[in-house]
Protein backbone atom coordinates (compact mmCIF):
# COMPACT_ATOMS: atom_id res chain seq x y z
CA UNK A 1 0.00 0.00 0.00
CA UNK A 2 1.53 3.35 -0.99
CA UNK A 3 1.80 6.33 1.30
CA UNK A 4 0.54 9.75 0.35
CA UNK A 5 3.08 12.44 -0.53
CA UNK A 6 2.33 14.30 2.67
CA UNK A 7 2.90 11.19 4.77
CA UNK A 8 6.16 10.44 2.94
CA UNK A 9 7.43 13.98 3.52
CA UNK A 10 6.50 13.79 7.18
CA UNK A 11 8.34 10.47 7.50
CA UNK A 12 11.46 11.83 5.76
CA UNK A 13 11.47 14.96 7.90
CA UNK A 14 11.05 12.86 11.02
CA UNK A 15 14.05 10.73 10.11
CA UNK A 16 16.27 13.70 9.20
CA UNK A 17 14.99 15.98 11.98
CA UNK A 18 13.80 18.63 9.53
CA UNK A 19 13.26 22.06 10.94
CA UNK A 20 11.93 24.99 9.01
CA UNK A 21 15.38 26.52 8.50
CA UNK A 22 14.40 28.10 5.17
CA UNK A 23 12.24 30.59 7.03
CA UNK A 24 15.17 31.60 9.22
CA UNK A 25 17.42 32.15 6.20
CA UNK A 26 14.70 34.16 4.46
CA UNK A 27 14.11 36.23 7.62
CA UNK A 28 17.80 37.04 7.99
CA UNK A 29 17.93 37.91 4.31
CA UNK A 30 14.98 40.29 4.69
CA UNK A 31 16.62 42.03 7.64
CA UNK A 32 19.98 42.27 5.90
CA UNK A 33 18.55 43.54 2.64
CA UNK A 34 16.34 46.07 4.46
CA UNK A 35 19.40 47.45 6.24
CA UNK A 36 21.28 47.63 2.95
CA UNK A 37 18.48 49.29 0.97
CA UNK A 38 17.69 51.81 3.72
CA UNK A 39 21.36 52.71 4.27
CA UNK A 40 21.84 53.40 0.55
CA UNK A 41 18.56 55.31 0.11
CA UNK A 42 18.72 58.99 -0.84
CA UNK A 43 15.33 59.92 0.57
CA UNK A 44 12.21 58.72 2.33
CA UNK A 45 10.52 57.21 -0.71
CA UNK A 46 13.70 55.45 -1.80
CA UNK A 47 13.87 53.92 1.69
CA UNK A 48 10.20 52.90 1.51
CA UNK A 49 10.83 51.25 -1.85
CA UNK A 50 13.86 49.56 -0.30
CA UNK A 51 11.66 48.01 2.37
CA UNK A 52 9.39 46.60 -0.32
CA UNK A 53 12.39 45.30 -2.26
CA UNK A 54 13.71 43.60 0.86
CA UNK A 55 10.59 41.45 1.00
CA UNK A 56 11.19 40.06 -2.49
CA UNK A 57 15.00 39.87 -2.48
CA UNK A 58 15.08 36.20 -3.59
CA UNK A 59 13.45 37.26 -6.85
CA UNK A 60 16.31 39.65 -7.59
CA UNK A 61 18.87 37.02 -6.58
CA UNK A 62 17.47 34.34 -8.87
CA UNK A 63 16.99 36.79 -11.75
CA UNK A 64 20.61 38.01 -11.57
CA UNK A 65 21.94 34.45 -11.18
CA UNK A 66 20.04 33.25 -14.24
CA UNK A 67 21.07 36.33 -16.22
CA UNK A 68 24.70 35.65 -15.31
CA UNK A 69 24.47 31.97 -16.24
CA UNK A 70 22.71 32.75 -19.50
CA UNK A 71 25.45 34.98 -20.87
Amino acid sequence: MSMSKKAKKKEVCKSFRCKDSGSAVYGLGVIGSAIYYISTANGFWAGALGLLKSLVWPTFLVYDALKFLGE
